[in-house]
């Protein structure tokens, strides 16, 4: 099984700029062993099943707490049995369609 979750996680209250707190999750989540993958919104992170997924977003709440009186978050989630590697794979394969649809 391969869980991919799309999260982003951040302070609503420590002021315009909040990567100091999203790198502390970013630590943590690297620290996990999970393959991610860091973007300009969020950040994905591969799973082999939907409690480890939830366990990391519980983990990062627990990077904020203590330092923050107001969390937002949000998640997407793309769940899909016997398939794994996916984090590469569906970028794979859209780049492979687009090398052979592309006319020079």
């Amino acid at each position: 099984m391969s869980v991919l979750l799309e999260f982003a996680m951040f302070p609503t209250d420590k002021g315009e700029s909040v990567s100091s707190y999203v790198s502390k999750i970013i630590d943590m989540v690297d620290k996990t062993g999970v393959d991610y993958q860091l973007t300009p919104m969020g950040t994905i992170i591969e799973c082999d099943d939907i409690d480890e997924a939830l366990d990391i977003v519980k983990s990062s709440y627990r990077c904020l707490e203590s330092d923050c009186f107001r969390i937002y978050s949000t998640l997407t989630f793309d769940i899909r049995k016997g398939e794994k590697g996916r984090l590469k794979s569906k970028i794979k394969s859209v780049e492979d369609r687009l090398n052979r649809e592309i006319k020079y």
